[in-house]
């Protein structure tokens, strides 16, 4: 299954021009999409089996073959400290790239992720299109619905989603690694598992009505999720990057978030 590329390069297109601030950033994400979507595309023509250890399934090797070309297409239009890591980069050895793949394809979305964000970023930009893909190959059981890690590939969640269902929403959590969702309950905290509800605030900040920050008091960790009941037209990873005043919000009282974004906003 390919990932929706072309909705999410619409949806960072439309919330440019609703969201100025963030406009940089969304121009930015949907350069990246771009460069994605063909790296996808050249992947999905090779014969993958469906996973049975997903992170264990990437080959970093097939990655490198498209992965100059990637990035080359992203220098012209990075930040300048960006564009010169990624030069960088690209000039550094065979064996130095795919040591820093490796490392993102190992630890991705856990709490032992690669520290250099720039390196971390860089490697995302390689690594995710191809763990989305194998993640499409395998389905869920009916029966995991409530672990804090992803069921495909044991990352955290970046953040979460509520989907309509009946009179109200469904909680999922999405992967911060190959972008799976999974459903978990809607009282709980999805870092430390908390499950008192005063120790659980809720934020919801007037400029972004579909979008919440969910606190926990007792670990201190914050999730933002994205409301599709009540905006069915957002596209979770997306909305997620536009929300950068959330991001300030949540530092400046003390939380910090389970996983970062693909960009850190």
């Amino acid at each position: 299954m390919m990932p929706d590329y072309d909705a999410r390069i619409a949806r960072a297109e439309r919330l440019s021009s609703t969201y100025p601030f963030a406009a940089e950033i969304l121009s930015y994400y949907a350069h990246i999409c771009r460069a994605q979507q063909k790296l996808s595309k050249h992947l999905s023509a090779a014969s993958m089996a469906a996973p049975a250890d997903l992170r264990a399934q990437i080959d970093v090797n097939s990655l490198a073959v498209r992965g100059d070309e990637v990035l080359d297409s992203l220098v012209p239009h990075s930040p300048a400290p960006l564009a010169e890591f990624m030069e960088e980069f690209l000039a550094a050895s065979d064996a130095d790239r795919a040591s820093a793949l490796q490392a993102y394809i190992d630890r991705g979305g856990t709490d032992e992720a690669p520290e250099d964000s720039r390196e971390r970023l860089v490697a995302a930009i390689l690594v995710q299109p191809y763990a989305e893909m194998m993640a499409g190959k395998t389905s869920l059981l009916p029966a995991v619905t409530a672990g804090n890690l992803c069921p495909k590939c044991s990352a955290r969640p970046v953040a979460g989603v509520l989907r309509v269902e009946g009179d109200g929403g469904k909680r999922f959590l999405l992967c911060s690694f190959c972008a799976t969702e999974w459903e978990f309950r809607r009282i709980l905290c999805a870092y430390c598992g908390e499950t008192r509800e005063p120790s659980l605030p809720v934020f919801v900040a007037e400029k972004f009505p579909h979008l919440r920050v969910e606190g926990c008091d007792t670990c201190r960790h914050c999730l933002r999720t994205v409301d599709l009941t009540k905006d069915g037209h957002a596209v979770p990873v997306v909305d997620d990057l536009a929300a950068i005043p959330l991001a300030l919000w949540a530092d400046e009282y003390g939380y910090s978030r389970i996983q970062a974004n693909l960009l850190g906003t």
